[in-house]
């Protein structure tokens, strides 16, 4: 049998839509009737541009089947751009139906996709598929036998190919916790490093042990963001155990690390206390 070509389901999902406008209203003028129509036009048109934005407008469609069913369908289009807009757009709208299929698009071939389809599963709280590939962003290692992206390894150890991921969709829109816009703004046309910094920010809630031991070691990294990322995420973990490794960034050769450490050992401080005082 032949492949079904895309054009031709797009124009079978465009047919199964209409039934939803007509129940929304029947008059065609109607404000919803021009939105959809709008809407679709965009979702299939041959320019990607038009595909991404469209698409990614449907994240502001809570509960709506259709919506679902149009974002689902772009996970799989043929360009990373628009399969990268489908599965922020599930997450936003919190299509807890479409966690099968974000899991499935962790396999991508495009590690911005990857990168987008990890988000959407952390906001629908399926964080245990997230943080595996936040692991292996942070260190370029498998975090098991199995890792997800594993394949890719070559490729999140390349810096040019990192770069790119720094002005993808999957994580153009992530702010880093603490460390601000301006460090942001200055390093992401020319460093590949902020985007193993949202990882490590993710990573913060993770309960592996394997985590905390490569946040510590992100702490010794040679970009400074990457120094300051740790650091905030190991705060956040309150692991007190680390408090000493943390203090010895007092003496980090920049500021921000360095505050990041003397907040950071404040709040461990206050964890450690609050630990001895229980077991007492």
């Amino acid at each position: 049998m032949k492949q079904v070509s895309h054009m031709t389901t797009c124009l079978l999902l465009l047919c199964a839509a209409i039934p939803s406008w007509a129940q929304e209203s029947t008059d065609i003028h109607s404000p919803t009737h021009k939105a959809w129509d709008m809407l679709t036009t965009a979702i299939f048109s041959k320019r990607i541009d038009e595909r991404a934005s469209g698409v990614r407008a449907l994240g502001l469609l809570r509960d709506d089947p259709q919506a679902r069913e149009f974002a689902e369908y772009a996970l799989d289009d043929p360009k990373p751009e628009v399969r990268s807009a489908a599965a922020t757009a599930l997450g936003q709208m919190h299509a807890i139906e479409s966690i099968p299929k974000l899991r499935g698009t962790l396999n991508d071939r495009k590690i911005p996709v990857v990168m987008a389809a990890a988000q959407s599963l952390r906001q629908l709280q399926d964080e245990a598929a997230a943080y595996v590939i936040y692991y292996e962003l942070l260190t370029g290692e498998r975090k098991s036998s199995d890792g997800i992206i594993a394949q890719q390894i070559q490729t999140l150890k390349n810096p040019r190919e990192l770069a790119k991921i720094g002005f993808s969709e999957g994580i153009g829109y992530v702010p880093f916790a603490g460390i601000g816009w301006d460090a942001y703004r200055t390093l992401h046309k020319k460093d590949p490093n902020p985007v193993r910094a949202v990882a490590a920010t993710f990573l913060a809630h993770d309960p592996d042990p394997a985590t905390s031991k490569a946040l510590l070691k992100a702490t010794n990294d040679k970009n400074w963001i990457v120094r300051a990322a740790a650091i905030e995420a190991i705060a956040q973990r309150g692991d007190a155990s680390l408090l000493p490794n943390i203090e010895t960034k007092f003496k980090d050769r920049h500021r921000k690390v360095r505050y990041s450490a003397a907040a950071a050992v404040i709040r461990l401080s206050g964890e450690e206390s609050s630990q001895t005082a229980k077991k007492q």
